[in-house]
């Protein structure tokens, strides 16, 4: 990331950083949720240095604790308080919830596979579809983007959770499904869209950058 620049204007979308669940390969999607661990903190930290250099109109968490904690030394580095927005959180995994068996796991990659190959009305079981995720999104992104980027002189960071992200920008810069739902974002990775006269682009997703082109054999990563 040293290497790349981020353009004025852009909106950084980062996930939180990592926590026991996520150590537990455990499906934690519902606010509040688990806490950041010690290293989680540290690359909050991490998160917070390398985007101090970036002039922040705005630094946006979900509700999540982990998001909050996520987001809060990157608002100290900003100088700005954090706002905190009910919409953000992750995927509901509904009944798959608290689940760490391989069944949740292939359950939920088979759903959010079916909604990056473009049937967003399939649901986790007692949980939510794909366009449930975006009917609550999206409408905030728009929020920020009026608030914030139409200047395209300053950029806003927000903290929310790996699928959710992955689903929301797919969505917003027409990124290729199976490119999306096969690479993942590690903790504290980011995807970075600028605002277009039609909508949005995708410049960097982690450490890639356009074309984004499905991997030679795609398959769907595993929830986060």
């Amino acid at each position: 990331m040293s290497e790349f620049v981020v353009p004025p204007g852009s909106l950084i979308l980062a996930r939180h950083g990592q926590t026991a669940s996520n150590v537990e390969h455990r499906l934690d999607s519902r606010p509040p949720g688990a806490p950041l661990t010690e290293l989680g903190h540290e690359q909050a930290q991490t998160l917070a240095h390398v985007y101090g250099a970036v002039d922040l109109s705005a630094v946006v968490s979900s509700v999540a604790v982990r998001a909050r904690q996520t987001a809060a030394p990157v608002g100290a580095a900003a100088k700005t308080d954090v706002q905190v927005r009910e919409g953000l959180q992750e995927t509901d995994a509904g009944a798959l919830e608290d689940r760490a068996d391989r069944e949740a796991h292939e359950e939920f990659v088979r759903v959010y596979g079916a909604w990056h190959a473009g049937d967003l009305r399939e649901r986790i079981p007692q949980g939510e579809s794909g366009q449930d995720v975006l009917d609550r999104f999206l409408p905030i992104v728009e929020e920020l983007r009026e608030e914030y980027l139409n200047d395209r002189l300053r950029s806003a960071l927000l903290v929310s959770h790996g699928a959710a992200i992955r689903l929301v920008a797919a969505h917003l810069a027409e990124v290729d499904g199976a490119f999306a739902a096969t690479y993942n974002l590690p903790n504290t990775a980011t995807i970075i869209l600028q605002p277009t006269p039609e909508g949005w682009r995708c410049v960097r997703w982690d450490q890639h950058t356009p074309p984004f082109l499905p991997p030679a054999q795609p398959h769907v990563e595993g929830p986060e």
